[in-house]
């Protein structure tokens, strides 16, 4: 069922003054995308059903990864090709935060400080998987491992305000220098002390802050030693398919989704939505904002040209798909059958549809007709739409005739 309210519908009312919310050109075209989204202006094309014969016209969408209408059928075929690189072994849910002190560097060089966030994040992991002590039994503490992680950078929070944080999906375990897969400690069960971790995380952060943004004062530093940086650890996969699943809530994710906007009052310029209070224990409640500051906290998240958000790291980067994952999957005795079970299971948790499927009679599939432009389809598609749409109704008075 499609969303009552949309993000678009906010944009439209304040259209003329989107250039004062946006701090460059690129977030204010990103915003006239998503306002163009799935409108006449970006065309559309008309398509047929191979079973039941009637047309369907849909409307281009803009395909800005921003945009909350175009994301479902992208996390789809994302989570298709990871289905092939998983590994029979517990995963871990690691997540990075940054303190709100550096949040105004985070605006204003939102390249270098989130690329500081995915480096010193694997640096962090790194560092604990190749020292003996946290990742082998205490039986044999002469090898460490390289480990692997897949980071998708997240930089709002529920109530759309700034909050850098990168979500990591780590195997439990790593491969020695042997080639031989060790699992961490307590047979994969636990990964490492978060607290060890927020320390070496805070520490390698901050020199990397110095090299790539010299010129800071020595008081800002002192203050980013004030308080413990927080790193969150859970053991949330203990089976292979629900990687898959936890993924596709997480990579193609938005600041906010259009389901989430709970009312939109024209005349008085709000804009109400829902959220999950966790300062009182994950509550349920709404916000009211008015339009301006919804589309000045909405335009924070959106990314610099070009930034990569989802990042493959050691053994489940891209030179390790190719020849080393497929014989790491071997050794740890994959279990084919596993990824036939997860895309339809996650169809239903993630309400993914088949997008070529007829939505009417719900068997056949829709074939491309007639793709057109900004000035809409043909005149005869016109009358033919018209036509399709009185049978429709004359047929649901019969059906409530006959009830």
């Amino acid at each position: 069922m499609p969303a009552k309210h949309k993000v678009s519908d906010v944009l439209d009312l304040e259209e003329a003054y989107l250039d004062k919310y946006c701090s460059n050109t690129w977030k204010l075209r990103t915003l006239h995308a998503l306002k163009k989204c799935r409108t006449g202006v970006l065309g559309g094309h008309i398509d047929k059903c191979n079973c039941c014969n009637k047309l369907h016209i849909s409307y281009n969408s803009c395909r800005n990864r921003h945009c909350p209408t175009c994301q479902g059928h992208k996390v789809q075929e994302w989570i298709q090709s990871r289905t092939k690189e998983l590994l029979n072994v517990p995963y871990f849910h690691v997540v990075f935060t940054l303190p709100h002190e550096l949040n105004g560097l985070c605006l204003a060089k939102p390249n270098e400080m989130y690329a500081i966030l995915f480096k010193t994040a694997w640096a962090t992991l790194s560092q604990f998987g190749d020292n003996p002590e946290h990742t082998v039994a205490k039986k044999d503490k002469t090898l460490g491992v390289k480990m692997g992680t897949i980071g998708v950078l997240h930089t709002w929070g529920q109530n759309l305000s700034l909050h850098p944080h990168l979500h990591c999906i780590v195997p439990g375990g790593g491969i020695t220098k042997n080639g031989i897969w060790k699992n961490t400690r307590s047979k994969g069960k636990y990964l490492f002390n978060v607290t060890a971790m927020s320390q070496v995380y805070r520490a390698k952060f901050v020199s990397e802050l110095r090299k790539t943004i010299p010129g800071l004062a020595q008081s800002f530093y002192e203050s980013l030693f004030k308080n413990e940086w927080v790193v969150y650890c859970k053991r949330t996969f203990v089976k292979p398919e629900f990687v898959i699943e936890y993924l596709g809530r997480y990579t193609h994710k938005i600041a906010i989704s259009n389901y989430r906007i709970r009312n939109i009052n024209k005349e008085k310029r709000t804009v109400t939505f829902s959220l999950k209070d966790y300062r009182n224990k994950g509550k349920k409640t709404t916000m009211t904002l008015s339009t301006k500051e919804f589309i000045r906290r909405f335009s924070l998240h959106i990314l610099p040209k070009g930034f990569t958000r989802i990042r493959h790291y050691g053994i489940l980067s891209s030179s390790w798909k190719k020849e080393k994952l497929p014989r790491l999957q071997e050794l740890l005795n994959e279990n084919k059958t596993v990824t036939k079970d997860i895309g339809t299971k996650q169809e239903k948790d993630l309400f993914v549809t088949d997008l070529k499927r007829c939505p009417m009679c719900k068997r056949g599939k829709l074939e491309p007709v007639l793709s057109f432009g900004k000035r809409g389809p043909p005149r005869k598609y016109k009358l033919l739409f018209a036509k399709q749409a009185c049978t429709e109704y004359n047929r649901s008075i019969q059906n409530m005739k006959t009830r």
